[in-house]
């Protein structure tokens, strides 16, 4: 079994307001790069949207690995942690990692400052800008 790192995060233009989703995975020494449109969610959305979509490209691409994710989303980590939120529209969203987590022998989840997740944030926000440059 091999460890996958992957780096998320989520950036909105407004709370809410145009988001994207930027992913950063590490498989072997190779890294891959993703930038996701997300429309328009507020900013703790996005971050947990971001995850999302690296569980689905993990699930298809690297299934019963180890993953060990990096967010600068303090929300994210201790929803994931404690399998639990407040919020009722993050709800939904905890369900679905908690659903395709299961496809992985082990995930782990931790924060990092923001400086440390710079290439997720800049593929985020190029997710907002692929949005405003179809307007």
């Amino acid at each position: 079994m091999t460890l996958i790192e992957i780096q998320v995060d989520g950036a909105s233009r407004g709370n809410p307001g145009l988001s994207g989703a930027g992913i950063v995975i590490k498989y072997n020494k190779t890294i891959f790069e993703y930038s996701f449109p997300l429309g328009v969610v507020s900013s703790h959305e996005a971050e947990f949207l971001a995850v999302i979509k690296a569980l689905e490209i993990c699930k298809e691409k690297y299934p019963n690995h180890i993953l060990a994710f990096q967010t600068d989303s303090q929300v994210v980590v201790n929803a994931i942690e404690n399998n639990y939120v407040r919020n009722p529209l993050f709800k939904p969203l905890l369900a679905k990692i908690d659903s395709l987590s299961s496809s992985f022998s082990y995930l782990f989840v931790k924060w990092i400052p923001s400086e440390q997740n710079r290439q997720a944030d800049k593929l985020a926000k190029e997710a907002i800008q692929s949005q405003l440059n179809k307007i």
